[in-house]
């Protein structure tokens, strides 16, 4: 399968007080890209407001989403795989907003030591990036209001493993499926849990802190006990294997600066490669 990649350095969803070193290591994974098959979406380089959302630099991430829906319309019309490249995940709302218009009924699986599933007032810091998947389920900012919604039933979080109570209690009462790293061992489970669903489209969101403190240090809220990168590219493949691919996302590569990406970059070259072969 081919790939286009558009890059998008965004920091501004960011809850970490060194956000800016996301822009670094959107730009370290853009290096190892193919020039011809890379997009990159201009991100303003001020913070912006809250205009009253409770999100934090409201103003840049709706600018930001308009951007990068723009970026994924004009690509070729081809049947290479769209991967989103962040940034903070925040940039991941507009790319698997624009795969459920595109895809109905897409199951998104979210490889993320965290499930981002705070609203603006359960979040405890304001960060986009920890609403993102909220937002897709219609219960984040109204000014962000997707369409379509994403189904509770279509959601798979895999490699979650710190969450905050009101998040702890929306998965419990939505019924959303929630597969710890020990679950992702083995493929097995993540691909029963797709299956499961009824879909048969899948889009793939991976968030490099699921990835075990051991695997990769430049990401900004590591956590312990996670998915090794073998576990991660596994599961990758498996489902690929059973269902179409129609959209993916690789973000939070926050390197402590430029020089320190070399060490993380072989890992995230093998999720890459995972993701398109």
């Amino acid at each position: 399968m081919s790939a286009h990649f558009v890059v998008v350095p965004a920091w501004q969803g960011s809850g970490s007080s060194r956000a800016m070193r996301l822009i670094d290591g959107a730009d370290a994974i853009r290096g190892d890209l193919p020039a011809a098959s890379t997009t990159v979406v201009e991100v303003p380089a001020g913070a912006g407001d809250a205009l009253g959302t409770g999100v934090h630099r409201y103003s840049s991430i709706a600018q930001i989403a308009d951007s990068l829906v723009a970026a994924l319309e004009a690509l070729p019309a081809t049947d290479a795989l769209p991967i989103t490249v962040g940034g903070d995940c925040g940039v991941e709302f507009a790319a698997i907003r624009h795969a459920l218009s595109r895809h109905p009924g897409t199951v998104v699986v979210w490889f993320d030591a965290h499930p981002d599933l705070n609203t603006p007032e359960s979040s405890p810091s304001g960060a986009f990036h920890g609403m993102v998947v909220r937002t897709l389920l219609g219960g984040g900012p109204a000014e962000l209001a997707p369409a379509p919604l994403l189904e509770p039933g279509r959601l798979v979080l895999a490699g979650t493993r710190s969450l905050d109570d009101a998040e702890a209690d929306h998965v419990a009462e939505a019924g959303i499926v929630l597969l710890p790293p020990a679950r992702l061992a083995t493929p097995e489970a993540l691909v029963a849990a797709v299956r499961a669903t009824g879909a048969t489209s899948v889009y793939l969101h991976v968030d490099l802190d699921v990835l075990d403190p051991a695997e990769i240090t430049g990401v900004a809220f590591p956590e312990p006990f996670g998915v090794r990168v073998a576990e991660l590219t596994e599961a990758i493949r498996a489902v690929r294997a059973e269902f179409e691919v129609v959209g993916a996302g690789i973000t939070e590569f926050a390197p402590a600066d430029p020089s320190a990406a070399v060490d993380d970059l072989p890992a995230i070259l093998r999720i890459v490669s995972a993701l398109v072969r």
